[in-house]
């Protein structure tokens, strides 16, 4: 006799990931959004209410601390093409400081 509890072709429930980044005159919140992988995220832009309403139907989880970080470092590494290094963050500030 089948299970009738659960569908045999039930996909698995997947974790779903935000991290807010900005907040655009308070009328538009940015933010991070990632499926089951914290790392692979794609960058969002919502009015206010719609985003309360898109964590809401997602039953979105916030990112910890150590997966932001993870983010952050990635992203730096990415972009300078190696770790974070206190040379690395030292030519970050020299690339802001060479535009003014």
């Amino acid at each position: 006799m089948k299970d009738l509890k659960k569908p045999q072709n039930a996909l698995p429930a997947l974790t779903k990931y935000i991290r807010v980044t900005g907040d655009r005159d308070g009328k538009f919140v940015e933010f991070d959004f990632a499926i089951n992988d914290p790392t692979l995220y794609v960058e969002l832009v919502l009015p206010q209410q719609a985003f309360q309403e898109f964590c809401q139907v997602n039953q979105v989880t916030e990112m910890t601390a150590e997966q932001q970080a993870c983010n952050d470092a990635n992203e730096e590494k990415w972009r300078y093409g190696s770790e974070t290094t206190l040379v690395g963050q030292q030519r970050n500030t020299f690339d802001h400081e060479d535009q003014h």
